[in-house]
């Protein structure tokens, strides 16, 4: 599945891409499976984990992190950190801290609009912040506001 959307990315994009989705798979607590959801690279807690699967559509897994290359930039969507802010705020002072240009973000979604600043290490460590129950916790709570 990856591997075929990898090989379809544009050359400019495919090997940041390619290290994203590896930094992501080294880093992603065990229990998530790999999917490929709107077609993205995607991450999910998988029914066999949450029957009750997302709410939108619920027989399909609950989204977690999701990659995608756009025309213009590769971008990261971790449901995390829209439904916990701490984490968000976490994720922003550290981006702050180690990224020499500013966080380019929407509400889950997180842009690269070049390759030179990506902050793999960074990505990483947000990925591995979240297991499937805290996710599974986080969303029911989102959920039931």
């Amino acid at each position: 599945m990856k591997n075929s959307y990898i090989e379809q990315v544009d050359e400019k994009w495919q090997e940041s891409f390619a290290k994203l989705v590896d930094v992501v798979e080294s880093n992603l607590p065990e229990g998530f499976e790999e999917s490929m959801y709107y077609d993205m690279v995607s991450y999910v807690v998988p029914l066999t984990t949450y029957p009750k699967g997302y709410h939108v559509t619920p027989k399909t897994p609950l989204p977690f992190i999701s990659l995608a290359a756009q025309k213009r930039h590769i971008a990261v969507y971790h449901m995390g950190i829209y439904a916990d802010q701490a984490l968000l705020s976490w994720f922003q002072e550290e981006y702050a801290k180690r990224v020499p240009t500013k966080l380019n973000m929407g509400k889950s979604c997180i842009r690269f609009t070049s390759t030179k600043n990506i902050p793999y290490e960074l990505i990483g460590e947000l990925v591995a912040k979240m297991t499937p129950a805290q996710w599974i916790t986080k969303y029911e709570g989102e959920l039931n506001k």
